[in-house]
């Protein structure tokens, strides 16, 4: 003992406590035409408990268009404070794709330099780093929105702290990468017991809307269209069936007797909405109306989109984390986002405040902060059908019997 006491003592340590230091922090937030006021607010709150609770302060915030040269115009102008900000934060309207994206380009028409982009963690693999005139520059990824932990926060707390961020350091950060909790992982953080099955899980409806009078596909109900040797409702019906979102409302409107018909035998709840002509809303809220009260959140479903699958739908239900916080999880193929869409109950009476041809999707932009994109091989999740060209092409693309 004697030995390795003396071998510690000669070397320099396993491990080093580095004190949070008092920072001065300038926050830039990008707004795009549309985008609700009540996001950026959010987002400015979320960003100053971080900031605080680590021991430094905001000192001065800007908001700006989503342009390279009003941003850049918006770091001069923070630097020019004496004393000038330690670090800038500038978090964008969208998200930043490439060094010759938005933000970086503001970095450097400000005269800075981008030396970092990309972070091997997710949530955060986005985020960039520069300088501008000594001053440390981050853009900030969409994640840092909501208060949920992030790639962010391990960067954020290295600067704060006064560890300087190195490509060897960033690129150590990939391992333990994937920050969010996923069903796959082989052995959870969280240890077994806390994801066995037998314990309780969320309770997800789940509403199809099926009302619409499909004009655009001409004399024809979509609804009714053969798809896979099924009614293109019934199809959609099978493969909720099949997951594990419970109880399944369909409303209808238009051909009300034969889409009901076409759902024969199967254990679904059947609600009409006798106002389907006056826009989808109408339909969702006959649809919300008629679940139960202990769901926990719901899947929204169209009618038309017969190529998604009851794993699509379940990979939802399993990202769904109710006691993190509210959460929207989208199915995302390619990087678009698509349907349906799993919303917290939570939601509800915002969803039913909607006027008019609108659904839920339209409050997408006002909660982009609390989305969960679930990621998924199968494209149907962006297909759903207009016309009967659109019916005939997806057919081709689509196996014909694919698994529900």
């Amino acid at each position: 003992i004697e030995q390795w006491a003396e071998i510690c003592e000669e070397g320099e340590g396993v491990l080093d406590v580095a004190p949070f230091a008092m920072h001065r922090v300038g926050l830039i937030t990008t707004r795009l035409p549309g985008m609700s006021e009540a996001i950026l607010e959010r987002t400015v709150e979320t960003l100053q408990r971080r900031i605080v609770s680590l021991g430094s302060r905001v000192d001065r915030v800007r908001y700006a268009d989503h342009d390279a040269a009003t941003i850049g115009d918006g770091i001069q102008e923070l630097l020019a404070h004496d004393p000038p900000p330690t670090l800038i934060l500038v978090v964008g309207a969208s998200a930043t794709v490439d060094r010759r994206d938005v933000v970086p380009v503001a970095i450097e028409g400000a005269g800075g330099t981008v030396d970092h982009f990309g972070l091997p963690v997710d949530p955060g693999n986005l985020l960039l780093l520069g300088r501008c005139h000594g001053t440390t520059v981050v853009g900030v990824p969409g994640c840092a929105r909501s208060p949920k932990r992030s790639g962010f926060d391990r960067i954020l707390e290295r600067l704060l702290a006064g560890i300087p961020l190195t490509e060897e350091s960033i690129a150590a950060m990939g391992v333990g990468g994937l920050m969010k909790e996923i069903p796959s992982r082989p052995l959870p953080r969280t240890g077994l017991e806390s994801v066995s099955t037998s314990g309780p899980r969320p309770r997800i409806g789940a509403v199809v809307l099926a009302a619409g009078a499909s004009e655009r596909m001409g004399t024809t109900n979509k609804l009714l269209a053969n798809v896979g040797g099924s009614p293109m409702i019934a199809r959609v019906l099978d493969a909720l069936l099949a997951s594990r979102a419970r109880p399944i409302v369909v409303v209808t409107g238009h051909d009300e007797q034969q889409v009901s018909d076409a759902l024969a035998g199967r254990l679904v709840r059947l609600v009409h909405n006798p106002d389907y002509a006056q826009g989808l809303s109408t339909s969702l809220r006959a649809g919300l109306g008629a679940l139960e009260d202990d769901v926990e959140g719901v899947v929204i479903a169209l009618g038309d989109m017969p190529w998604v699958s009851s794993k699509d739908i379940d990979a939802l239900i399993d990202a769904f984390e109710p006691m993190e916080r509210d959460t929207i999880c989208v199915p995302v193929h390619n990087r678009k986002r698509g349907n349906p869409i799993l919303w917290s109950v939570h939601y509800f009476d915002e969803m039913q405040r909607l006027e008019g041809d609108v659904g839920a999707r339209h409050l997408l932009a006002q909660h982009d902060e609390d989305v969960c994109e679930v990621p998924t091989e199968n494209a149907g999740v962006l297909r759903d059908v207009d016309t009967p060209g659109q019916l005939n092409a997806s057919q081709e693309s689509h196996p014909k019997h694919s698994d529900l």
